[in-house]
């Protein structure tokens, strides 16, 4: 008898690094290749060998453009991946984008330790190139939406949109007559921009994210929360500081403001920037793949004409000596790096303005610190201290809460016959465990990293 079996190379019990194998009697496929994020011991672990021969993975199926989903993509490639990389044609553009991105920073970032010599590696070395990361856009390959691909004789998958960013899939693997799922990140049900999540009606097996499985978003109107915290600091002569995921956070932000702007909820005049070349790259691609959203190509266009767009880092700084109160939205939207830490530097001490948290924070990144009320945020080797009012904004969020991860698993016909969480720190993790065993009567396992489950076996 010959197996199927799964392991977690990364993503599980954590949220960041998602990388899943699944080996068969006829091929091993990677589900998902990103970079680990937040702490010290997790971003240590993009430079450890993987815990599989890269030679014999024959395909990559990539849910979506994240980082953490995409971002390892030039370094397996680099260290001996030959097949091809499986995705919707969103995600192919957007991906391209941000491996190209993250490639000239992890160049930045070597160049910048050898000058200073603030490195125990000489000299410093990036963890891939651009030329890494181009090379890897050869083995890209576009599935379609809802259209089964033979991947062997043996076995196929199929992608279905599920709503956390544009071009975002959950997968079916049909596999020796088992059907496996990879879930993805689950988007909400009520994006302004992006279709509700579809959903598969029936799984051996669920591999499932938990980002959220241990809290409910907030049922208050995001567009009366926005509106409350704009015009509380327009009154008080201050700033909105938005630090934002360049890939969809961004563009919806910008169409509900907008729409506030039309119905005159927040004032008509104040300024909204964008600074972000790459929310702005990703926006284009989002305006040319616009049949895979609710809006309408113009309107995005009329909506892109109302803001600012910057070009270079003096249009930040000349942004940032502006005195009129502004809305900025600026990367990283963990505030790990990016625009928005120059814009914090000089706006995070006056309690007149507000930082708008939009999205998921993970452990030990500055987004984490400033929900956890710290008093001061550390920024290029200075402490600032933190005045500012800080407000979460959990309905912005792109990943569905724990009663739509239950909702999602409920439209199945026939419940799966275990599910396996991913994607989530330890308490969402429990918590969706208990929750789904409680309600659902499913089998739940908490996938550990390298650790193989065996899935079936097979003639």
């Amino acid at each position: 008898m010959k197996t199927i079996t799964l392991k977690s190379l990364g993503g599980a019990e954590t949220v960041t690094g998602s990388k899943h194998l699944l080996k068969t009697p006829e091929l091993t496929i990677l589900i998902d290749c990103g970079l680990f994020q937040g702490v010290k011991y997790l971003r240590e672990q993009n430079w450890m060998q993987l815990d599989t021969d890269v030679s014999e993975i024959d395909a990559i199926i990539l849910t979506h453009a994240h980082l953490d989903h995409c971002g390892y993509i030039p370094l397996i490639v680099k260290n001996g991946f030959k097949g091809k990389i499986y995705m919707s044609g969103p995600t192919k553009e957007l991906t391209k984008l941000i491996l190209l991105d993250s490639a000239k920073l992890q160049e930045e970032d070597a160049e910048k330790a050898n000058r200073h010599h603030y490195t125990r590696h000489h000299p410093a070395k990036p963890l891939y190139t651009v030329n890494d990361a181009e090379r890897s856009f050869k083995q890209f390959f576009v599935i379609d939406e809802n259209e089964e691909i033979k991947l062997s004789e043996h076995i196929s998958c199929l992608f279905k949109p599920c709503g956390h960013i544009i071009g975002a899939c959950s997968v079916r693997i049909t596999c020796f007559g088992k059907i496996i799922v990879f879930s993805g990140d689950i988007g909400r049900n009520h994006s302004a921009v992006l279709a509700p999540p579809d959903f598969f009606t029936q799984a051996d097996f669920l591999v499932m994210e938990s980002t959220y499985g241990d809290r409910l978003h907030e049922n208050k109107d995001l567009s009366d929360q926005l509106e409350y915290w704009i015009n509380k600091t327009v009154k008080d002569r201050g700033n909105i500081i938005i630090p934002c995921f360049a890939v969809g956070r961004a563009q919806e932000i910008i169409y509900i403001l907008q729409e506030l702007k039309d119905r005159n909820k927040i004032p008509v005049s104040i300024p909204v920037v964008l600074d972000s070349p790459m929310a702005a790259a990703a926006t284009e691609i989002m305006v040319r793949y616009s049949d895979y959203t609710l809006v309408e190509r113009q309107q995005w266009n009329d909506i892109m004409e109302k803001i600012c767009i910057t070009k270079d880092y003096t249009d930040t700084q000349e942004i940032i000596a502006e005195k009129q109160s502004k809305i900025v939205i600026a990367g990283s939207g963990m505030i790990t790096g990016g625009r928005v830490l120059e814009y914090l530097k000089h706006y995070i001490g006056d309690s007149r303005n507000t930082v708008l948290i939009v999205g998921f924070q993970a452990e030990g990144t500055r987004g984490r610190a400033l929900l956890n009320q710290s008093h001061e945020l550390k920024m290029h080797g200075k402490y600032y201290e933190v005045r500012a009012h800080i407000a979460e904004i959990t309905g912005l969020s792109a990943h569905a809460d724990q009663s739509e991860l239950l909702e999602w698993i409920r439209k199945y016909k026939i419940p799966p016959k275990q599910v396996m969480l991913v994607h989530g720190e330890l308490s969402a993790l429990e918590a969706l465990r208990v929750k789904i065993q409680t309600e659902l009567q499913v089998p739940v396992k908490i996938l550990k990293k390298d650790e193989e489950s065996i899935l079936a076996q097979v003639e």
